[in-house]
């Protein structure tokens, strides 16, 4: 039977005398697809147990993540979920993009949370900075591995995340039909993978990647070709302000913070 997700990992940072506990989670990080995108729920001292139902979102059924969304977005203290697009993961790299996606979630909270509790055992959150500089970011990030399993914030995150990106992707799947997007998400299933090879990358791709079906990436860095699958090692200095625009399907545009909330 899965874990429920609880706080105690979020008040034991409350007890430490943090006031704001930010969950965070992505989504789509190996979707050959559509837009990464990274989801923060933040709770404090006050923030009851969470609803019935939690689980990290790849343990939920659709509807059921549906349903659970409007209620974590209630529950929740603050919350947002941010987006890179599929150009710029090819220009910055997934991590580099992860981060961008993570910073305009957190970015479009009305209060800055304290400290992050990140899922995994790798900060890709936090700005890189040469050992021993002080940290430039408002928050301390906290990794924790399974954290999506454990920490209901974490998991609410994995939720709002999901549930968001794959409205994006359906909305993708409307105008352009052809790769089946409103049921695969982007991601390498039999139906995208015999559309590829049908019709080739369209812009919402990560033409960067080897992608499965065509002989070579669409858009290559000048790097060496990666294994398939895999981004390539992408070079150029981050984007110091998040631009913002709408997924379209004649240009590669950065996806716009789509939810941000504060209140109880």
């Amino acid at each position: 039977m899965a874990r429920t997700p609880t706080l105690r990992a979020e008040r034991a940072l409350l007890r430490e005398g943090h006031l704001l506990v930010a969950g965070v989670d992505e989504v789509g990080r190996g979707a050959l697809a559509g837009p990464v995108s990274v989801g923060v729920a933040v709770v404090d001292a006050s923030t009851r147990t969470a609803p019935a139902g939690l689980r990290d979102s790849k343990l939920l059924a659709p509807e059921a993540r549906e349903d659970l969304a409007p209620r974590l977005r209630r529950w929740a203290v603050a919350h947002a979920v941010g987006h890179a697009s599929a150009g710029e993961v090819d220009a910055l790299g997934i991590v580099r993009a992860l981060r961008l996606a993570g910073r305009r979630a957190l970015e479009a909270l009305d209060a800055v949370p304290c400290v992050v509790l990140l899922d995994g055992s790798h900060d890709w959150l936090s700005t890189p900075r040469p050992r021993g500089a002080g940290r430039t970011d408002p928050w301390v990030v906290r990794t924790q591995v399974k954290a999506d399993l454990r920490c209901a914030a974490v998991a609410a995150a994995s939720v709002l995340a999901k549930t968001e990106r794959d409205g994006l992707l359906r909305d993708l799947a409307a105008r352009d039909d052809r790769y089946g997007w409103a049921g695969n998400k982007g991601y390498s299933a039999p139906d995208h993978l015999a559309a590829l090879r049908r019709h080739g990358a369209c812009v919402q791709h990560r033409r960067s990647w080897r992608l499965p079906g065509l002989e070579e990436p669409a858009a290559a860095p000048s790097a060496g070709a990666a294994p398939a699958g895999v981004p390539q090692q992408a070079t150029g200095r981050e984007p110091e302000q998040a631009l913002s625009g709408r997924m379209a399907d004649h240009e590669p545009v950065v996806v716009p913070v789509l939810s941000a909330r504060k209140g109880p």
